[in-house]
């Protein structure tokens, strides 16, 4: 969950925490190689936290009416594919990088895969005193067993109707922060009944409304005692903005109704490796790298939602599920007022 979580573009360093000769050798083979790599094998990770920050934004089509309000518990989980958890490692993409064994195209795991059997590389770099050198690194593995396949996000939500049709919704995760972790998430969104704009609205089977909502992660991750690396102030920085844009149809029962909806998903992930990072093999030392690298990844994909709400009095409960590049299902615990 961490290692999805907070975006851990040094996920080699933490996996692979012994092996300082091959971590020490994968940077001095150039940070343009680093980057790359850590870009294609965390890829995966982060579109699949974008999907799963979106989910369970309503449960009806119908909007609260003034004054009328839903405090929620939200649990959501996107599910990882097969096709997820592996890239594609084209050798001829990077500059000191050869595969140990095999062709020189592979596929490889991602952050949420597993390479069986491991997979090992050579890593050419330019030693100050003995030349050209080569050094043998195992690439790393992700989170490739049972808790791979979900990526779960959670939150408190409410939502409060202000107007004729009009309702405004906004979620929270509380601020996580220990010596090495620093994590918080936040969202608004504006969800608009035009039907309840129609006239004789009440004898409609069916309520359609729009949605818009934004979500923002914001995540650190202290390297100081896991990168195995000389240097200060090591550490990761994340942050993550979504956007999305659904339309949304439900019933008009008084216990249970269905809803769906059709939208669109558009989100950026980046994060940033900072701090100083002295490479060294044996007593030589390279010069420091300085805030080495930048990795992102984006979605932009249509989504479609099913689901359903139990209604007991001020007590509600919902399941929905989505279809999109990575499906995603979630449940909420809802209390509220008309």
């Amino acid at each position: 969950m961490k290692k999805l979580i907070l975006f851990s573009l040094l996920t080699l360093v933490i996996n692979l925490s012994e092996a300082q000769n091959d971590l020490d050798a994968l940077l001095a083979a150039g940070v343009e190689d680093a980057e790359r790599f850590a870009n294609d094998y965390l890829a995966p990770g982060t579109n699949g936290l974008m999907h799963s920050m979106n989910a369970n934004w309503f449960n009806s089509g119908k909007a609260k009416p003034l004054g009328g309000f839903e405090i929620s518990i939200i649990a959501n989980a996107s599910l990882v594919q097969d096709e997820h958890k592996m890239f594609n490692l084209n050798t001829a993409d990077y500059n000191n990088i050869s595969f140990t064994q095999g062709s020189n195209s592979q596929t490889v795991a991602s952050v949420l895969g597993e390479n069986t059997p491991t997979i090992f590389v050579d890593i050419a770099y330019d030693d100050p005193i003995f030349g050209n050198q080569t050094e043998t690194l195992e690439l790393p593995n992700g989170i490739g067993d049972g808790s791979g396949n979900l990526l779960p996000t959670a939150f408190l939500q409410g939502a409060l109707g202000l107007s004729k049709g009009i309702e405004l919704k906004a979620r929270f995760l509380p601020k996580i922060d220990t010596d090495e972790v620093s994590l918080s998430m936040y969202g608004a969104g504006l969800q608009v009944e035009f039907t309840d704009w129609l006239p004789a609205d009440k004898l409609w089977p069916i309520a359609i409304s729009g949605l818009v909502a934004y979500t923002h992660l914001d995540g650190k991750y202290d390297l100081t005692d896991s990168s195995g690396i000389q240097g200060n102030d090591q550490r990761i920085e994340s942050k993550t903005n979504t956007w999305l844009l659904q339309l949304i149809a439900s019933t008009k029962l008084p216990v249970i109704n269905f809803y769906g909806g059709l939208g669109y998903i558009k989100g950026k992930s980046e994060s940033d490796l900072l701090g100083t990072y002295i490479v060294t093999n044996g007593t030589v030392s390279a010069n420091p790298i300085v805030d080495p690298f930048s990795v992102s990844s984006e979605v932009s994909d249509v989504r479609a939602t099913v689901g359903t709400k139990l209604k007991l009095g001020f007590f509600r409960l919902n399941a929905e599920y989505h279809l999109s590049d990575f499906n995603a299902f979630s449940l909420g615990i809802n209390f509220g007022f008309r």
